[in-house]
């Protein structure tokens, strides 16, 4: 029943919410295509200009990257060329596991589609009498065909009451071997060979990711390879002597180094009052100096830039001199007004007084450096965490593979983070606090994913039918305007959908740093475990199931609960209805959001206001470093793509999202590699762990996938063929389980034999631990894999790591000083007794405790071998900001 022709039904009916519009693909596919064309035309214009944003990373870092030509579409060419090894030598391990899903996903679909275009859809269109066609539709034969009104499916009896017939003709029998409904026969013939073909990709690219990872672990040598994380320590054993006698005992090697954890509170809680002083009087200083000059009293400015009122000055240049002498210099008495802080004092802080924010910010920091001097000499309480440095990867292998105590819960050991992943502030908090922070995220997180049902299932229920119960005018309005009527059908919901898919994903990240993790690794993977769950079950299971009618989750929560087939009954009921939308979903986020997230829209909207926003020249620094990559908030999005086309596969008009699906990962690919490679930044090194994340969220798909089309073929009265399909749901469950133990520890571990030898590297030999035909059953070596093994230059991570050591930042990191001109000052040292800073003068001119005042100087004085120019008299805000665009560099480039 269409919405428009029940004038008398005071609410809709439940199966009319979400139904396909004639016009929903068209009309997206022009949006899509819309916006997607004039961002990327804006790219390919922009990225020759803005190099300091579309090249950030190979501008700020030592990688040879190949060129791309600075032609309009001459890059593309020469980004199709970069090979995996490339990727992998410039982007590192995880850049590499993120793209081969892509790539693994393009593949398959592929395959995928051909199956479906080629056969099911052709046995779809003459079988199934709801997708039969008027011979005098001119659209019959279009790829991208027009859906039929849903009164034809009403009438077809189409699986919208296929639930509730079971008093039908066909209710009761089994129409397995109806030969009208044998065609219900290739669907479970396509079910067993998509799902064969989706495990054989999957464990195809999982040994050669694990062959690729394993070469390029066990050929590198950082600090992280050789380090392990000791944890669950007793308190007789929190001595770093007796941390190193204890692994040594175990005779698999000699400790390098020991780094017990202890209780920095103390001096974290100072770097961190240092760091917000610091802006503070990097702000003021910024002030200070944008200032006008203040001229003498009884002084008036002239046009020409005299002052009035001033003794005349003789053009003779030699007594232009004594009168200057003569005058004592009051030309020179010209000074900028000082910028002031509030200080509150007294009962409850409620009285305050001005005084001069320059000697007090350089006084509290002044202060501050002599208590953070002090604290980094004490000796703090030891923590149940240490980072143990062993001599040799294999030695630091066998400990992480080994049971080193038989007490529960004592000397555990695990991989160790980078040590620039490592968040030192939860090293030593109890574990029961961390515990507690753990479960307590978990907990919220739960609660917000049962808040999220009423926004999801309300927004699913965003139709004609729902406009004309609530506003009956504008759904009779929108009855002549089919266009219009297709956008807040289809359009809206996909893109509040895309959008919550951008914003959501920075709550789980704000809630995972505060989870009590030990690096920023487990972080980034655990953002990417929780934006997948808000996909999954909140766009898709919630969107599915609870769609149908707003008013009526309780009572589909009460069915779910009593009946454990009826959640399988109702996705398989709704799924096809939802076809339009999904499919307008992944068009939009192919060919709609991909070009935009290539040109970068959020930088690009943000930099004018972090421009505006930046007062110091440590400020303007920042803002001008490359934009971070954070896999958590793109792999979820490509997860639940992946498993809409393996459920919509077999299904009638399948082969649409299944062309849809293939689109989005060809252009995923690309724009995620260009980023990878010349744009972003990554800040976190997990090692490939991704991969088994995404290993077991493609299982969950098939599973779902495998669930779906047994429920369908059971509403189809196909009970045999539905029953045939649950081979395939233990199968995919075993294959789980096979994955876990044979696969998953080589995705966490380095395998022994995989490890390049000492003497191999003293002797300068780049060759293979073991050969290829002594290893049996192994995985196969391509190209990339025998090159890896050969290569003697540096990777990546250990260009990252050189020089770095497991220690808390807070007791080693130079205090860095104001910085207030165009280079950064030096750093400030313990051997510096004075606490003397230099900013742009000399002979101690600027120091902490007396104030420092600003003495115009054009010519430019060097410091310690840094060369600074501090502004002359008369320098404005103008001149500073633009004195601080010229000295950053590229910061012109945006007001080009």
């Amino acid at each position: 029943m269409n919405g428009f022709e029940d004038d008398k039904k005071p609410k809709c009916d439940g199966d009319e919410y979400v139904k396909p519009g004639p016009k929903d693909l068209q009309v997206q596919l022009v949006i899509s295509l819309s916006l997607g064309v004039s961002a990327f035309l804006a790219f390919c214009i922009l990225r020759r200009r803005w190099k300091s944003l579309y090249a950030a990373r190979k501008r700020h870092a030592e990688i040879e990257l190949p060129h791309l030509p600075d032609t309009l579409f001459g890059w593309m060419p020469a980004l199709y060329r970069i090979t995996e090894h490339q990727v992998l030598a410039c982007a590192g391990l995880d850049a590499y596991v993120f793209l081969t899903f892509f790539k693994m996903s393009l593949q398959l679909f592929a395959v995928m589609f051909l199956c479906a275009a080629v056969v099911l859809e052709p046995i779809n269109r003459h079988f199934d009498p709801g997708h039969k066609r008027n011979d005098t539709n001119a659209s019959e034969f279009s790829l991208l065909r027009e859906y039929a009104p849903y009164s034809d499916y009403q009438k077809d009896n189409l699986l919208g009451n296929a639930g509730e017939n079971s008093g039908d003709d066909h209710g009761g029998d089994d129409e397995s071997f109806n030969k009208n409904m044998s065609y219900l026969w290739s669907y479970l013939v396509f079910t067993y060979v998509f799902t064969g073909l989706t495990l054989f990709m999957l464990n195809r690219y999982t040994l050669k990711v694990i062959g690729i990872r394993q070469n390029y672990l066990g050929t590198q040598s950082t600090i992280t390879d050789r380090t392990f994380r000791l944890s669950g320590i007793p308190e007789n054993l929190r001595t770093e002597n007796a941390i190193k006698t204890l692994v040594e005992k175990l005779e698999i090697g000699k400790v390098e180094s020991v780094t017990l954890c202890r209780n920095w509170k103390e001096i974290d809680e100072l770097m961190e009052r240092r760091t917000a002083i610091l802006a503070k009087l990097e702000e003021t200083w910024s002030v200070y100096i944008s200032q006008k000059p203040k001229l003498p009293v009884g002084t008036q400015a002239n046009g020409d830039g005299t002052a009035s009122g001033a003794p005349e000055v003789r053009s003779d240049e030699e007594a232009g001199e004594s009168e200057r002498l003569l005058r004592g210099g009051h030309d020179m008495q010209i000074d900028r007004p000082r910028p002031q802080a509030r200080l509150w004092y007294g009962f409850l802080r409620m009285q305050s007084r001005k005084i001069d924010g320059l000697d007090y910010y350089t006084e509290r920091l002044r202060l501050l450096d002599e208590k953070i001097i002090a604290a980094r000499k004490k000796t703090y309480e030891p923590a149940n965490i240490a980072f143990v440095t062993m001599d040799s990867i294999a030695a630091c292998q066998m400990a992480i593979q080994a049971l080193i105590d038989p007490g529960p819960g004592q000397l555990l050991t695990k991989p160790a983070p980078a040590p620039s992943d490592v968040v030192w502030r939860n090293t030593y908090k109890p574990w029961w606090r961390r515990r507690f922070q753990s479960w307590t995220v978990t907990i919220f997180i739960s609660i917000l994913s049962i808040i999220w049902v009423g926004p999801v299932a309300a927004l699913a229920s965003t139709t004609i039918c729902t406009i004309k119960a609530i506003m009956p005018s504008l759904a009779e309005t929108l009855k002549d305007h089919e266009i219009i009527r297709s956008l807040i059908q289809t359009g809206i919901p996909t893109l509040v959908v895309s959008l919550l898919n951008v914003a959501v994903p920075y709550l789980y990240d704000f809630l995972s740093e505060h989870q009590g993790m030990i690096s920023r690794g487990d972080v980034a993977l655990s953002v990417i475990s929780k934006n997948f769950f808000f996909t999954f079950f909140n766009i898709f299971l919630i969107f599915t199931v609870f769609g149908a009618a707003v008013a009526g989750i309780q009572e589909t929560f009460r069915k779910s609960l009593t009946d454990s087939t009826y959640i399988a009954y109702t996705i398989a009921t709704k799924i096809e209805e939802l076809t339009s939308f999904y499919s307008c979903f992944i068009m939009l986020q192919g060919l709609g959001l991909f070009p935009f997230r290539l040109l970068q829209f959020g930088s690009i909207s943000l930099y004018p206001i972090n421009r505006m926003g930046a007062k110091t020249p440590r400020d303007f620094s920042q803002i001008m470093q490359p934009p971070m990559f954070y896999y958590g908030f793109y792999l979820p999005t490509a997860l639940l793509v992946f498993i809409l086309c393996l459920v919509y596969s077999v299904l009638p008009d399948g082969y649409q999202v299944l062309g849809l699906g293939v689109v989005y990962f060809v252009f995923g690919y690309f724009t995620y590699k260009y980023q990878l490679l010349y744009a972003m930044d990554q800040p976190q090194h997990a090692t490939g762990g991704a991969w088994r994340m995404i290993c077991y969220r493609v299982i969950l798909g098939l599973v779902v996938f495998q669930v779906t089309m047994s429920g369908y073929l059971a509403l189809k009265s196909a009970f045999t063929v539905a029953v045939l399909v649950t081979p395939l749901v233990i199968g995919t469950v075993w294959y789980s389980w096979n994955f876990k133990w044979q696969f998953e520890p080589l995705t966490k571990f380095i395998s022994l034999v995989s490890i390049k030898r000492g003497e191999d590297q003293e002797e300068g030999v780049n060759e293979v631990a073991i050969l290829d035909d002594e290893r049996e059953g192994g995985y196969e070596e391509d190209v990339d894999q025998r090159s890896l093994r050969r290569r003697g230059s540096t990777t990546v991570d250990e260009a990252r790591e050189k020089g770095l050591r497991f220690v808390n930042p807070s007791l080693v990191v130079p205090l860095e000083q104001p910085w207030i001109y165009q280079d950064p000052p030096p750093p400030f040292t313990e051997e510096n007794d004075s606490l003397e800073f230099a900013i742009g003068g000399s002979e101690g001119e600027y120091s902490y405790g007396a104030g420092p005042s600003i003495r115009s100087r054009r010519d430019e004085t060097r410091v310690e071998g840094i060369a600074t120019r501090p502004p002359g008299p008369g320098s404005g805000a103008a001149s500073s900001n633009s004195s601080s665009s010229i000295s950053l560099g590229d910061t012109h480039i945006w007001r080009q």
